[in-house]
């Protein structure tokens, strides 16, 4: 039995109204020549697509509530940004920046959220979080405690997503007291940040190194581990939802593709071995959109089942993805291997989400704990 209301499950008209000028502006600005520049780089993203984005079309904004300079619509909303921001591959902090939103709102500190969001908001800040990997808030490499002007931390965490470039790192740290929830922003004192060489140049990822760095304390003390765990989930539904998108996308693509290309004075998508492998590709993407739809809903509805959900959908969304960028580059052929084509692009993405918050082997061990398989 769904926990959740049925009117959050797939799209309404106002989501498909937003799904279509979503697609034509993506479109627009994410060309693969594009995207290649911007992975030269090194630094991700362009900061003018950005802006325009949240003048334009309130990206940034959309899932924050109006008292902080949002438009207060749902994560139902965000994740229509997502499924098209990963069908056309977008370079941009979103995904960082919308984990570390949520992260400010379910800390219920009124002063931080009130002073980060709405730049948030106007895309004149964007934000990451780091000490999060381990799902326990704050157990692993970081630390921080009490100076003579106030907290400070030490430590380093690996692989932050958009590490050096957000203007806005949270963090999780462990203190005298437990572990805590921070905020280290710029220009912060013995703050280091270091680029990391990655499969997806797309989403551009650092070693961030803390050196008795001036913090910010966020939210009440010992709610950064219920916090943290809740925030990776909605960063995995997010996921979810663009690794449809990009799945879509590689199927829309290789069908368009295999009707044009000709071998034996016949178009090769009418050779039954590739229906086969196109339908057998269709079936899967579209289970993993189920999934996705679900662990989104469950996201939206502040949902006890979200933990099951977005591990489902995780296990569900990269498996297709991976098989979607993997039958896009093979039905291409020669071309589909080459540099020039965008098929490598997304065959990166695809693999750099598939370890992303988590191997699809991690939730399967997590599914497995949470229906009680485990248990002694």
């Amino acid at each position: 039995m769904l926990d959740v209301d049925p009117a959050l499950l797939g799209d309404t008209d106002e989501r498909r109204q937003l799904r279509e000028v979503l697609r034509d502006f993506f479109t627009e600005a994410s060309a693969s020549a594009g995207i290649r520049e911007h992975v030269a780089t090194g630094h991700g993203h362009d900061a003018a697509l950005w802006a325009r984005m949240a003048a334009e079309l309130g990206v940034q904004g959309l899932a924050i509530p109006e008292d902080y300079g949002g438009s207060g619509f749902s994560f139902a909303e965000l994740a229509v940004v997502f499924e098209e921001a990963g069908r056309a591959l977008l370079c941009a902090p979103l995904l960082s920046t919308t984990v570390a939103t949520y992260t400010l709102l379910l800390s219920g500190d009124h002063q931080a959220c009130a002073r980060y969001l709405p730049r948030i908001a106007e895309g004149t800040l964007t934000a990451t979080v780091a000490g999060f990997d381990d799902d326990r808030g704050g157990d692993g490499g970081l630390r921080a405690r009490q100076g003579k002007d106030g907290w400070v931390g030490s430590g380093a965490a690996d692989f932050v997503l958009d590490g050096c470039g957000a203007g806005l790192i949270l963090l999780a740290a462990r203190t005298a007291d437990g572990p805590g929830l921070f905020a280290c922003e710029r220009d912060a004192g013995g703050l280091t940040r270091t680029a990391r060489t990655v499969l997806d140049g797309t989403r551009p990822q650092a070693l961030v190194t803390f050196a008795n760095t001036p913090l910010v304390r966020i939210g009440p003390q010992g709610s950064a581990a219920a916090i943290t765990g809740r925030v990776l989930d909605i960063g995995r539904a997010a996921l979810a939802a663009e690794q449809v998108g990009g799945s879509a996308h590689a199927l829309d693509a290789t069908v368009s593709y295999v009707l044009q290309r000709r071998q034996f004075g016949r178009q090769i998508g009418s050779f039954q071995a590739v229906k086969h492998r196109l339908a057998d590709l269709l079936v899967e993407i579209e289970a993993a959109r189920s999934a996705a739809v679900y662990a989104v809903a469950c996201v939206t509805a502040s949902s006890e089942d979200l933990p099951m959900a977005a591990s489902t959908a995780k296990v569900v969304c990269s498996g297709a993805y991976r098989r979607a960028t993997a039958e896009y580059v093979q039905l291409h052929g020669g071309i589909g291997f080459t540099w020039e084509h965008p098929a490598h692009l997304y065959l990166r993405r695809a693999r750099a989400a598939e370890i992303l918050f988590g191997t699809a082997d991690d939730h399967r061990a997590r599914l497995s704990d949470l229906l009680g398989f485990n248990a002694a």
